[in-house]
């Protein structure tokens, strides 16, 4: 019996190997019934592009606090909230794992009390302006879950009360289940921006892209505000945006990204849309990356 079976086992081997090798055998003629395989069943998949899934991405998408409110005003303008929300829906329903950070100038910065020190310390003022953030999460976690989209909110700042504390593998494995995780509180120390926050994180989940929306369509060479002859770019190096001080994200942040060649577009995000168009890889804003990845040079948008 040992004997047969190794003879199949080797005759099947030879069939699926050498195809003109193979030999019709009727099961009466011999010890072991077996099927034979056709040369159609044999063949085996050419590609592994029509059977295998494109490798998920993951995104941080960075929100400014003036996106929580009302351009002009401060506080929280919850049309501008569901405004965000919607986008944030339509990008989780198309398979994007994302990541957002908040930030939170629409209450507080802790640059904001500078011109008290002698009253609230700087640390003390940075630490109020943390807080700020957590406001603007616990909005968008409720804006979220409103429009039926599984969130969770993390703090970099304990207060299990009302946030998750930030845990890189819990909110890595949150992602891997579909929930926007919104990470809080920046890094959790004063003196560090929600920029170079964002920069982190993405670094720390291993994110592919990072978004900054912002109610600026890009990175201008100046000021469009101050400067009309000011011009904006469709792409530009890591390199370029420090050389020029060009103020996209502070230093930190654009040093942490070039690192680790995470690319960064900066784009308006009133605009319906503009955020998972441009995770789709359509030309949005401004993408900031290595000098060896622009196709088009640092050229101007006419």
């Amino acid at each position: 019996m040992l004997a047969a079976l190794g003879k199949h086992a080797f005759a099947t081997h030879n069939a699926l190997l050498f195809p003109e090798n193979r030999v019709r055998r009727s099961s009466a003629g011999g010890s072991l019934p077996y099927i034979l395989l056709t040369t159609t069943e044999a063949t085996m998949p050419t590609s592994l592009s029509s059977t295998s899934k494109p490798p998920i991405q993951r995104v941080l998408l960075k929100l400014s606090g003036e996106s929580f409110c009302q351009s002009g005003q401060s506080g929280l303008s919850v049309p501008e909230i569901v405004l965000i929300a919607e986008q944030i829906k339509r990008v989780v329903a198309s398979g994007v794992q994302l990541a957002v950070v908040c930030g939170g100038g629409n209450i507080l910065r802790g640059r904001d009390l500078d011109g008290f020190k002698q009253t609230i310390l700087p640390a003390t003022a940075h630490y109020m302006g943390m807080l700020a953030t957590v406001i603007n999460g616990l909005a968008l976690l409720d804006t979220l879950e409103s429009l039926g989209v599984p969130a969770r909110l993390q703090s970099a700042i304990r207060m299990e009360g009302v946030a998750e504390p930030f845990i890189r593998r819990r909110c890595i494995r949150h992602l891997e289940k579909g929930r926007v995780v919104i990470l809080a509180a920046g890094t959790g120390s004063p003196f560090v921006t929600t920029d170079t926050a964002a920069a982190l994180r993405s670094r720390e989940i291993d994110a592919t892209l990072l978004i900054k929306a912002t109610r600026v369509d890009g990175v201008y060479s100046s000021d469009p505000l101050k400067n009309p002859h000011a011009v904006k770019y469709s792409e530009i190096s890591y390199q370029d945006v420090l050389r020029q001080n060009l103020g996209v994200m502070d230093a930190q942040a654009i040093h942490h990204c070039m690192e680790q060649n995470i690319p960064i577009v900066v784009l308006n995000y009133q605009k319906s849309g503009t955020i998972e168009r441009a995770i789709a890889g359509e030309r949005l804003g401004t993408r900031v990356s290595t000098v060896s990845e622009l196709n088009s040079g640092n050229q101007p948008l006419s």
